[in-house]
């Protein structure tokens, strides 16, 4: 089936659109906005939130962390009935869960664009699956289209038990593991309906499982990335500047630091194939956005420079994990 122009162009607005929601998720986390808006899919109880703390209630906190804990009882009742009892009693005791933070007007507003962002991305889904559903009518399309959005669902209302639970740490990472899942499900859709990403590259045995790999490990670092962010944010509240945190980082930061050198030398060696043999555009891609993603993660970890630098460390990540996903969509083994 052949899918108009406007249509495969609309796909690749929807993808950029995913995008931007994780860039102003890193954003929203490294300006510490994410209690911004203490209520969802409101923002104190408005559409549009107030500019100053004079146009609320002089007991708005107590509002707030009254509707909160509300929503996170309830939150703990689920996990309670699907067998997650020792994470729902955590939560519970958790002493910052219903710690409310003074208005700022900064921070409101910096997650409320958040939420815009995330709603235009939830909209452009539903307006392709109804064009699909009008003028396709594709079984697989309209699977794709609709599981997707499905999980933009779920990734809304997670969104909101992050905010209830006031960022508890393994919440933030399975709302991060939905936006990945989401995005690559879109490059997926894209690679099926563009007729020049639906032509197969054809790479030896080597390339193709070393490409696989590279994807895997990606894929997996995206999650180390956020623990070792999560314990970033526990070194702050303890009072710990910048300079102090790679005398502090664990595990998963030695973890995720040598496996960015591992994948840096897989690209680099594919790199040096690639352009003996074959010169496939996307892996000269994937190597540039990694050396740019790694100096980011170098300047992160080493430097002390302004928190921009982590946005621009995940959203290169990202733009890595997409290219590695449309190459493992496109990459067939050659006969040899």
């Amino acid at each position: 089936m052949e899918y108009s122009r406007r249509f495969i162009r609309f796909q690749w607005v929807a993808l950029i659109s995913l995008f931007l929601v994780i860039s102003a998720g890193s954003f929203v986390r490294i300006t510490g906005s994410g209690m911004g808006c203490p209520d969802w899919p409101k923002c104190f109880g408005q559409w549009i939130p107030p500019t100053a703390e004079a146009q609320l209630p002089s007991n708005y906190l107590s509002i707030f962390q009254e509707k909160r804990a509300k929503k996170a009882v309830k939150f703990c009742k689920f996990l309670t009935a699907i067998g997650m009892k020792e994470t729902a009693k955590k939560i519970k005791e958790d002493p910052t869960l219903l710690k409310e933070e003074p208005f700022n007007a900064a921070r409101t507003y910096t997650e409320y664009i958040n939420r815009l962002l995330g709603f235009l991305a939830g909209n452009l889904m539903l307006l392709g699956f109804v064009w699909s559903l009008i003028y396709y009518r594709s079984p697989w399309l309209l699977g794709l289209s609709f599981l997707n959005l499905i999980f933009m669902g779920i990734e809304a209302w997670f969104g909101s038990i992050v905010v209830a639970t006031n960022l508890v740490p393994w919440t933030i990472t399975v709302h991060m593991f939905f936006a990945l899942v989401i995005l690559l499900i879109q490059i997926y859709l894209i690679y099926r309906i563009s007729p020049i990403h639906r032509e197969p590259i054809k790479v030896k045995p080597l390339v193709y499982y070393i490409w696989w790999g590279i994807f895997a490990i990606t894929f997996y670092q995206m999650f180390l990335g956020t623990q070792v962010r999560e314990y970033i944010d526990e070194l702050t509240k303890q009072g710990l500047g910048r300079d102090a945190w790679s005398d502090r980082f664990g595990m998963e930061f030695l973890i995720h630091r040598s496996f960015s050198w591992l994948v840096l030398v897989l690209l680099v060696y594919l790199g040096w194939k690639n352009e003996q043999e074959g010169k496939i555009s996307i892996i000269r891609w994937a190597f540039i956005i990694l050396s740019i993603e790694l100096i980011a993660g170098v300047l992160l970890a080493y430097f002390d420079l302004p928190g921009l630098v982590q946005t621009a460390h995940l959203v290169f990540a990202t733009i890595l994990l997409g290219i590695l996903g449309m190459g493992t969509f496109r990459f067939k083994k050659q006969i040899i």
